[in-house]
């Protein structure tokens, strides 16, 4: 059995991965911690937890996690990761961090849209934590960035389509909206129901810094440089994520071809689902769940093509991908402990 530790276990995604890890067959969740609810029983701070997890949060301490656990969830703000995570691989411990710190390969561009970086050495062998992508990396990694939700959301539908030139790269825009938790369980005033509620608005317009994170694995995967419009949005409603991506065809082809694509990439890949013809996502239907929906038009008067997504951005966009990584890090099967079914409602 691996031992497993979720480290700032009381935010949104920190608790995703605890109700993930309870149920998971192959790992044991053996230390959680919160520097907020040191010494308070897990299943006190979220009772929907109660008879699943009975740990006691507990201060972070690299020699009390390392004791305990074989792999390690970082589910902390930007920077915090950056200054322990060298500790806990000396150590010995396999990690995922669901930070941005491990995500970027080019350190300056993570430099210019967050801080400046303590453990640049480290960059060069972490992986890019996008599970159907790179998984033959996360393999043989010790450590993992994992993706943003944004991401995640756009990467894994366009990566086939750029990887088989089908599509003009100086043309793609992707327009997100998310669930209120994806701004996290820390209170402020932009994120109140009163502020939120009966409301849809865009924020960070053009300057949101998964784009950087975007443009730089979407360069990779297409071989020259991409660069995108990004507008992302708050939806008044708890979970969940829809992106939808407008781009020129590089040359004619037909809906068939696009889906002949993407199913040919994704081939045994269980968490990616293609729509049927004539079909979109719809957030209710991966609500819960490790699963990316993906359907397309062709809006052929334009030579446009139109992706959309779905993913539960705090299972597929956070916790659930970092279990699947995770999974691969052990040479596990991706899907243990991630079979759960949509939420029907």
């Amino acid at each position: 059995m691996i031992r497993a530790g979720v480290v700032g276990a009381t935010g949104y995604a920190g608790a995703e991965l605890v109700r993930i890890l309870a149920g998971h067959p192959d790992m044991e969740l053996t230390a959680v911690t919160s520097r907020q609810y040191a010494g308070v029983r897990f299943d006190r701070v979220f009772p929907s937890m109660a008879g699943a997890v009975n740990l006691v949060c507990e201060e972070f301490s690299v020699d009390s996690i390392s004791e305990k656990t074989d792999a390690v969830f970082t589910a902390l703000p930007h920077k915090l990761p950056m200054a322990f995570v060298p500790d806990l691989v000396k150590q010995g411990k396999k990690v995922v961090d669901l930070s941005a710190d491990f995500r970027f390969g080019n350190v300056s561009a993570y430099e210019l849209f967050y801080q400046p970086h303590t453990a640049k050495d480290l960059l060069s062998s972490a992986v890019y934590g996008l599970s159907e992508v790179y998984a033959d990396k996360i393999k043989e990694a010790a450590i993992v960035g994992n993706p943003g939700c944004y991401p995640t959301s756009l990467l894994l539908p366009l990566i086939p389509l750029l990887k088989n030139k089908l599509l003009d790269i100086h043309s793609i825009i992707a327009d997100s909206k998310s669930g209120v938790s994806g701004a996290g369980r820390s209170p402020s005033l932009t994120v109140h129901f009163c502020e939120v509620t009966e409301s849809f608005k865009a924020y960070k317009v053009g300057n949101h810094r998964h784009r950087p994170e975007m443009e730089e694995v979407l360069s990779r995967e297409a071989g020259e440089p991409v660069t995108i419009t990004f507008v992302p949005h708050l939806v008044p409603m708890s979970r969940g994520m829809l992106t939808t991506a407008y781009s020129t065809l590089a040359r004619k082809v037909s809906e068939a071809d696009i889906r002949e694509c993407i199913a040919e990439f994704y081939a045994g890949r269980p968490f990616i689902r293609l729509c049927p013809d004539n079909a979109v996502p719809d957030t209710r239907n991966v609500r819960g769940s490790n699963y990316c929906d993906i359907g397309f038009r062709i809006e052929a008067r334009n030579n446009r093509l139109i992706i959309i997504s779905a993913i539960d951005n705090l299972v597929k966009g956070a916790a659930g991908q970092a279990v699947q990584n995770m999974n691969l890090m052990f040479g596990l099967d991706e899907t243990r402990g991630l079979s759960a079914v949509p939420f029907p409602l």
